[in-house]
Formats: structure tokens, sequence, C-alpha cells
């Protein structure tokens, strides 16, 4: 896969993308695994695993162009006639999908849908489902969400029940809320029952930096907090601040120099679902969250967002050129060493409450969500990462490495 020059993110899992000879290989197997068990008697996945930035949507882009040509164009393909979604459950990476399909000549809009629109309409007799590709599949809800308009158990389990094939692509270290909690394990166990196959996808597309910073992320992901890495590499920026005011005209700079460089933030400042603004303070640092972005544009697209702090929300699944990650309260570091203070979480939506989790086990999966959210944020940058955590004690052995 080469790397797009436009900062666009429809540039970056355009199915006009050159794959490399592995993802082409990849793709084809999908649409083998695909034509092979659409005449099955039940249903059949084919799960795509992979970390950020290793190139999951782009191969699902391909693919689903592939699938919609075929089933469009071809009478003489099994997928002739067939009617095949491509399901995402967030709101800002389908509208970049949506933009796409408007510029393939076998792609409709209305062919990428939320699944709690899909499952609904499914249920309600106003369409069928032959073949499904599922983008991001760990934001999948796994209990009721009325709020969401979601009222089964599981949104993957519910889609089986119509479906006759799934890919997915998933990613436990982007599980980020209790109402979309898995696992690699709770999905095979899901999955045990129906015929499916699975392929690992490894290499880093996304970020440009050296094998060493990524194993160190990946680590700290894992509640190991290693000495940083003296640099991100030879084609990579990493630099840690003492300020966060300075970090942010670092990367004013860099987005005035190549575009697409934004702040981002952990929880753990003031933040209401009220329609208000809520502020991150960090000494002469003072930026509002992200506000709920009604327009067709991904959020980090936005120019009046270099003006606010990027969250999960709005950034998981996209690239950024820079990335400032604020470390915020939660993370610090004490004589323990790493440590995920809950107490100072303040995102109310992920830790909402389930009875199927067990009591003991609950702080330790609480704390691996927050480092996953870390995961997400740090994973944004293309060709850099700058940090600067709230913690003195921790800003002070990232500074020192």
């Amino acid at each position: 896969m080469t790397f797009p020059t436009s900062n666009a993110a429809t540039a970056k899992i355009s199915p006009d993308l050159p794959l490399t000879p592995q993802q082409a290989h990849l793709v084809q197997r999908l649409i083998d695994f695909t034509t092979t068990q659409l005449t099955t008697p039940h249903p059949a996945v084919f799960t795509l695993y992979g970390d950020a930035g290793t190139g999951k949507s782009v191969v699902l882009a391909h693919l689903f162009t592939q699938l919609q040509t075929l089933a469009r164009t071809r009478p003489d393909s099994p997928l002739w006639g067939t009617t095949n979604y491509f399901l995402v459950n967030h709101p800002e990476i389908l509208k970049v999908y949506r933009e796409i399909a408007g510029h393939q000549a076998h792609l409709f809009k209305k062919d990428f849908q939320r699944p709690t629109t899909l499952i609904n309409r499914l249920a309600q007799g106003k369409t069928t489902a032959d073949v499904l590709v599922i983008d991001e599949a760990h934001l999948l809800l796994s209990q009721a969400d009325h709020y969401n308009n979601f009222y089964g158990t599981n949104q993957l389990g519910s889609l089986l029940t119509s479906a006759k094939v799934i890919i997915l692509v998933f990613d436990e270290t982007q599980v980020l809320r209790f109402k979309s909690f898995w696992t690699e394990d709770r999905l095979e166990t899901l999955l045990a029952p129906y015929p499916h196959q699975s392929y690992r996808l490894t290499h880093q597309f996304r970020m440009q930096a050296s094998d060493a910073l990524v194993r160190w992320i990946n680590a700290f992901t894992h509640h190991e907090l290693r000495p940083l890495p003296a640099t991100g590499g030879p084609h990579y920026d990493l630099r840690v601040f003492d300020d966060a005011e300075a970090m942010r005209q670092a990367i004013v700079a860099r987005n005035q120099a190549v575009g697409l460089s934004r702040i981002v933030s952990t929880s753990g400042y003031p933040s209401t679902l009220d329609g208000g603004r809520h502020y991150i303070t960090e000494g002469r640092f003072h930026l509002p969250w992200d506000q709920y972005n009604y327009t067709a544009t991904p959020w980090a697209e936005l120019p009046r967002t270099i003006d606010e702090v990027g969250s999960i929300y709005t950034c998981q699944g996209f690239d950024l050129n820079y990335v400032g990650v604020i470390l915020g309260p939660p993370i610090c570091l004490t004589d323990q060493g790493l440590t995920v203070d809950l107490d100072k979480y303040t995102d109310v939506e992920t830790f909402k409450r389930r009875t199927d989790l067990a009591t003991d086990q609950l702080t330790a999966i609480k704390q691996q969500l927050v480092l996953n959210s870390v995961n997400v944020l740090m994973k944004r940058g293309v060709r850099g990462l700058y940090l600067y955590a709230h913690d003195p004690r921790l800003r002070h052995f990232l500074q020192h490495r």
C-alpha cells in the first residue's frame, strides 16, 4: 500500500488506493470465502485481527467495492443480485465511507449503515442481508442501549440471525466502553458455533514510526511503562513537552505547514453531555473539548478544530499528520508503576453498569479501557507524536528518556 498524498480521510481508505501484494491476496481470499459460504445453511464469519494502523479499513474498502461490483454487474457470479451492507458504529467514519461511495460506480451511500439502523430495518422486514462487512467491530454494542435504539443483547449476535456471511475487523485494544465491551476470547466464544476463519494483520501502515516506538506504545497499553525511545525513528517526530501550551503551539505550526495536525486528550477533565462547552486547562493551555460535528466533514478536517481538543469519539479510526496527546489526570506514575486513577476519570459514558462482568474484575477492566483510549490516541499520528502528561512524575519520566 502506498501512502496517499492527500490529507482527506477519503484518500486514506479509498478503494482506488493501490494494495500491497499481501493485501490483494487477502482481499481475494475474502471474496473466495464469501462466494463459497453464501450457499451454506448457517452464517459464516471471517475475522481480521489487527492493531490500529495495520490497514484493516483499506482491505475492507477494496473488498466491499469488489463485492458490490460483482453483485451489480456480473450475472455469472454467485454474488449476483445479493443484498450487502457495510456497517460501522462510528458516525465520523460513516461519513467518510459515504463520501467514498459517491465517487464509485457500483457503491451507493445507502450501502453504508450504522449497525442499529440495519438491525431494526431487518427486524421490521424492510430489507434482507446476504453479506455484511463490519469495520471497527470492537465498537459493536454488546448489551442493550436504549439511547441508541438497540434493544437486543448483542449487535453481532443479532446480525448473525439474518446474514449469510459476515466479514469483520477487530482490535481488542480499541475497546473503549462497557456497552461495547469485547475481548478476543468473548468474540471467539460467540463465533464458535459458526463456520469461521481468521487472519491477523501485523504490518504498521499508518505510523512512520520506528518499531521501537510502536512496541513502547503497545507496552504502555498493557500497563507497562518502559523508557521512551530516544527518537521516533528517522521519519518520525517524537517530542515530550513540559508545557501543554508549548505543545499546542508546535501542533499549530505543524498544521500550518502540512495540515491535519490536532491536539487530543484522554478523559479526566470536565465533560458533560449537556450541549455546553467544557474546557481542558493545563497551566497556560485552555481549549474546549471537541463539539458535536453536524457536518458531513470529519472532525479533524474542519479548520476550526485546531482550536478544539479531540477525543476518542472524534479521532478513533482517523489519521492525523501530527498528534499532540494530553495524558490527563487519571494516567499517573506511582511507586507501583504506571497507574490509572479511576476516581479522576470523567467520561460517564465509559463505565455504564453491566451485570455480566465479575465484580472482582471490574477495576482491572476499567483500567484497561482507559489504557485502550491512550493507545487509540497515541497511534493517530502518521508523521509525529507529541506528548504532555498532567502528572508531574510521569511527565518527568517521559522527558528524561
